[in-house]
């Protein structure tokens, strides 16, 4: 019995020891991009290019400022699916024998012929999150077009790029660039919600479609197409972008005048006051408490209301 132990020692010791050298490498790797990025900054041409292109595109004109209040139920709400949708979805790819089981009700609005296939509970709650997660990303869409807020975050010049550039140099010497998300945000923000909003968001959902059980097993040509092997390699590096891009999203709202971007998405204005920070903390406090009610005991009582749960 002791030779299994001494392996999962070390093992554990193996993945403690690369902890411990990776966070000082990630430490001087930054270190070094800042040392880098200032040199860089310094050079005459590349100050020349910086005044020319400070960092942000000029919008069309009439392009509406602020945030409206359904913006920031619709910002709230795709954080909250989001991260349910990751913590599940984590589950599902790491789970080896799930603690319930789920199976369609084969008698309700869906019907099919053949028989419901059992899933793991954790997999029943991953896919109804991604349904709300679309549902919320449609309003979403809907409601930015319609609005014109689509203009904030979708290129509509070719100087974004240069832009882009100039702002990522800012970032990486810490000299960030002059930031008015009221009105504009930079042309690096805006690149990163276009990637996230209409890139990252369709590939999660079309992979994952491509991944269920309501993907057509008998359309062989579409099948080939889009084999399921294609699907998975696609996917997990989403999640995995997604992750990043919550992670520096939340660390630059905090770090470039927290009260005052909170107030923005939160508080409906450009004040500077705790408004918008006493909303968010809320909704973190939301978010917190989901977190661990998604369990198995609270999650049983809702999916039986789907189907049937069982333990095997």
């Amino acid at each position: 019995m002791s030779l299994p132990t001494k392996k999962k020692s070390g093992t554990a010791k193996g993945k403690w020891a690369k902890l411990y050298w990776a966070v000082p490498a990630a430490l001087v790797a930054l270190l070094l991009v800042v040392l880098l990025a200032k040199w860089i900054t310094g050079l005459a041409g590349v100050k020349d290019f910086l005044a020319a292109y400070p960092g942000h595109s000029e919008l069309p004109e009439g392009t509406p400022a602020g945030f409206p209040a359904w913006l920031a139920w619709q910002h709230f709400l795709n954080g909250f699916f989001l991260l349910l949708i990751i913590r599940s979805g984590w589950q599902v790819r790491t789970q080896t024998r799930p603690a319930a089981y789920w199976t369609r009700n084969n008698k309700g609005m869906i019907r099919t012929r053949n028989a419901p296939t059992k899933i793991s509970l954790a997999l029943w709650f991953h896919l109804v999150l991604d349904a709300l997660w679309i549902l919320n990303g449609i309003v979403f869409a809907v409601l930015i077009f319609a609005t014109g807020q689509w203009v904030r975050i979708v290129p509509t010049s070719w100087d974004v790029f240069p832009n882009a550039l100039s702002a990522a140099l800012q970032y990486a010497s810490l000299n960030w660039p002059t930031e008015n998300g009221w009105v504009n945000y930079n042309a690096l923000q805006l690149l990163t919600y276009f990637l996230t909003v209409f890139v990252a968001a369709p590939l999660a959902f079309i992979t994952g479609l491509r991944m269920s059980s309501a993907w057509p097993k008998n359309a062989k040509a579409l099948n080939k197409a889009f084999p399921i092997e294609a699907a998975r390699a696609v996917h997990f590096p989403v999640m995995i972008y997604f992750v990043a891009f919550i992670v520096v999203h939340v660390f630059l709202v905090l770090a470039t005048g927290a009260l005052r971007n909170l107030n923005h998405m939160y508080g409906g204005s450009d004040d500077v006051s705790w408004v918008g920070f006493g909303i968010f903390a809320a909704s973190v406090a939301v978010m917190v408490a989901a977190w661990f009610l998604a369990r198995p005991l609270f999650l049983s009582p809702i999916a039986s209301l789907m189907g049937k749960v069982s333990s095997r």
